[in-house]
């Protein structure tokens, strides 16, 4: 029943607009939830420490974000343009007891982050058409040193530092997890 469920959420998705220079071009927002395996996976991956600052785009419910805060001490940010999964994300830093000094929710437009630089970890679980909007952003804006990672979609134009494939229990097919780190620019 419940991947019946997860079915049928998929097949009826919302559409969003986001700006494209300056035109709005339709891009598929679907709110499937990463299972906590997999979130402790990226975090993993992602070697989070206590002096990172996480940005989950899409963030959802706030799982990651919540348990980057709960996990390592660090600060998070989720930002999300379903005003749901806002009170959902704020049911969830409740719930573990996670204050608003270490994790700041938004709604927004996650491809409008006014402060995505000061990102140092950048978790997403965004479909393809919206990995291929961000992958500019990634590339200009982030600094060196930043990790990012990504769970079952990657980036159409940037090769992966680490690609993880792994199974989960109950899950119908194998995760992928994709890492980049975000490296100097090359010299002229």
């Amino acid at each position: 029943m419940r991947n019946l469920l997860i079915v049928a959420a998929l097949a009826v998705p919302l559409l969003a607009f986001a700006q494209d220079q300056g035109e709005k071009t339709p891009c598929r927002i679907i709110y499937v939830p990463t299972e906590q395996v997999v979130v402790e996976k990226m975090l993993e991956m992602a070697k989070v420490k206590k002096t990172d600052l996480v940005f989950d785009l899409g963030c959802g419910d706030g799982r990651i974000v919540v348990t980057a805060a709960k996990k390592y001490g660090c600060k998070g940010v989720g930002i999300d343009i379903d005003p749901a999964r806002i009170k959902d994300s704020l049911a969830s830093m409740r719930k573990a007891e996670v204050s608003k000094d270490l994790v700041d929710i938004r709604q927004g437009d996650a491809l409008k982050v006014k402060d995505l630089e000061k990102a140092t970890v950048i978790m997403l679980y965004m479909l393809p058409e919206f990995m291929e909007k961000l992958e500019p952003q990634m590339k200009a804006r982030l600094k060196p040193g930043t990790r990012i990672v990504a769970h079952d979609y990657p980036f159409p134009n940037m090769e992966p530092d680490q690609v993880v494939e792994f199974e989960v229990k109950d899950s119908p097919r194998p995760k992928f997890l994709y890492m980049w780190t975000i490296r100097e620019p090359k010299k002229k």
